[in-house]
């Protein structure tokens, strides 16, 4: 693989959990072997990974796979069957105040008048009642918008309608708002799906911005790798009911993929340096262009 990942790691197979090389910074999230099950259906099983502060995670795999049930096992609101997960050290569910959510969306209306700034301050005060009142409050909250609109770039277009803007704009003004109460984890669901490629490329960029700046680990659920891919610390790929985690170099690749899905997987490395994944299951890297910019 073309591109080298910042920092290596242990790599784990399916129900197998090998420990971390040693860090000085305190796991954020600890996911050991843990299994949802649904309807039923196990959704996967034997998922363990653990994501330190700062650090730029992917959630891979094909459709259908549970990478959305991942995060919202992390979160609480999908119960684990069987398997431990800790966020900061307690239970899913206990400690969400510390996390900003985006999950998958599609875009605004056209004819949505909120200023994109609205759509900002509502990851401060969304969950209260009324108009904010005059006083030393609201200046802070509005200070604090005016900071997270420079953060994403936003400042050219944040007072323009949220529904006259860019697929890309708003995802910029809606990553802004998710960091609004200052998370330490930051989970994203699928953020890139809607964009073209130079809009993947800068949003992209935008979120390895604020693992570096903020301090904020970032868990991603990503259908194609290659826009992430030079930015990523580690990644946690489901498969068939199991998992692997380590860096892109440990697990993308195809002797992994073939040992996880339990079919021949083959992984190709194109000339600028993006990865393709043949075989059996659907390939994460091959649906670049399935999604057209809304403008």
């Amino acid at each position: 693989m073309s591109t080298a990942p910042r920092q290596s790691a242990a790599t784990r197979v399916t129900g197998a959990r090998v420990p971390d090389e040693p860090t000085a910074r305190p796991a954020l999230v600890e996911i050991v072997d843990a299994t949802v099950v649904l309807g039923g259906r196990t959704v996967w099983s034997g998922v363990g990974a653990t994501i330190a502060p700062g650090e730029f995670v992917a959630i891979l795999g094909p459709n259908g796979v549970g990478k959305s049930t991942l995060l919202k096992a992390v979160l609480g609101l999908v119960p684990l069957a069987r398997g431990t997960v800790r966020l900061l050290g307690r239970p899913p569910g206990q400690a969400n105040h510390d996390v900003g959510y985006l999950p998958q969306r599609r875009s605004f209306d056209a004819s949505l008048r909120i200023r994109g700034l609205d759509v900002v301050r509502l990851g401060l005060d969304g969950d209260r009642w009324g108009l904010p009142l005059p006083g030393p409050r609201s200046r802070a909250a509005a200070a604090r918008v005016r900071e997270l609109v420079d953060l994403v770039g936003a400042g050219g277009y944040a007072h323009r309608p949220i529904g006259q803007l860019s697929g890309g704009e708003q995802q910029r003004l809606l990553i802004a708002q998710a960091l609004a109460r200052r998370p330490r984890l930051l989970m994203l669901d699928e953020p890139l799906d809607s964009l073209d490629l130079p809009n993947q490329a800068g949003v992209a960029a935008l979120i390895s911005q604020i693992c570096r700046t903020e301090g904020v680990a970032v868990m991603i659920v990503a259908h194609d790798v290659n826009p992430i891919l030079s930015y990523l610390d580690r990644v946690i790929y489901l498969g068939q009911g199991g998992a692997v985690s380590g860096t892109p170099g440990e697990v993308i690749t195809a002797a992994t993929l073939t040992r996880l899905y339990g079919t021949p997987i083959e992984v190709l490395s194109t000339s600028d340096g993006r990865l393709v994944v043949v075989g059996q299951p659907e390939a994460p890297a091959l649906h670049t262009d399935r999604h057209p910019e809304h403008a």
